[in-house]
């Protein structure tokens, strides 16, 4: 899988694509990631990328043409392209699953107040939120979004049953995990999980994900 990122700070990305699964997932070949810098494709005298609102309103827009001459340049015209907005529908791991069988996909990191609409109307397939709250720019979406599609494609983790047990993998958060030792500061590991039942362990991992759910995301059970 390709994905191309248009950004106003390539180097944010720096970091996250040199670390844990991620470079595991570029070095061995399952995944590109194609940084851009919106200014690259700012044509004029001052590479201005935004502008003041039309209407009057506070803040500052992302101004459509660099993004238009990047998608041009990357000839994006039939490929999904996501956009990180408070608009969008929310990220879940179904969602990420939706991107695994794409071979290329498109991401615009906004900032600023917003990018301009008509680069949301034409070239933006899907509009992706991460959650009820406001971040300085799509950047952090975007390493969220590259990071869960790294870690499901074939090869990368070691284990895959690892990502076949995470939440939401069935529909509920996560049940409680452990490791030595078997006791710590008076806290011990529950007995079921040393017993080595494996039908009794399966029972109680999947109470422990349902009351998980029931306490902290109700809403996943509806």
């Amino acid at each position: 899988m390709r994905i191309d990122v248009l950004t106003l700070f390539p180097k944010m990305f720096d970091s996250v694509l040199s670390t844990s699964i991620i470079s595991r997932a570029i070095k061995c070949e399952k995944l590109a990631v194609n940084l851009l810098d919106i200014r690259d494709f700012a044509f004029t005298r001052q590479r201005q990328v935004d502008d003041y609102p039309y209407g009057g309103e506070a803040g500052m827009v992302l101004k459509p043409e660099p993004i238009f001459e990047a998608s041009d340049f990357l000839e994006w015209e039939n490929i999904p392209v996501i956009y990180f907005t408070p608009q969008g529908r929310v990220l879940t791991q179904n969602v990420i699953k939706e991107y695994l069988d794409k071979p290329r996909v498109g991401i615009i990191c906004g900032h600023y107040k917003e990018i301009d609409q008509r680069v949301r109307d034409v070239i933006v397939t899907d509009e992706i939120s991460v959650g009820d709250y406001i971040l300085s720019g799509g950047e952090l979406p975007a390493m969220m979004f590259i990071d869960a599609i790294a870690r499901l494609q074939d090869g990368v983790l070691n284990n895959i049953g690892s990502a076949l047990s995470d939440s939401f993998e069935d529909g509920l958060l996560g049940c409680p995990h452990y490791t030595r030792p078997i006791e710590y500061r008076g806290m011990k590991v529950p007995e079921v999980l040393v017993q080595g039942n494996h039908k009794k362990i399966e029972e109680w991992r999947s109470d422990m994900s349902y009351k998980i759910t029931k306490k902290n995301r109700p809403d996943l059970l509806k």
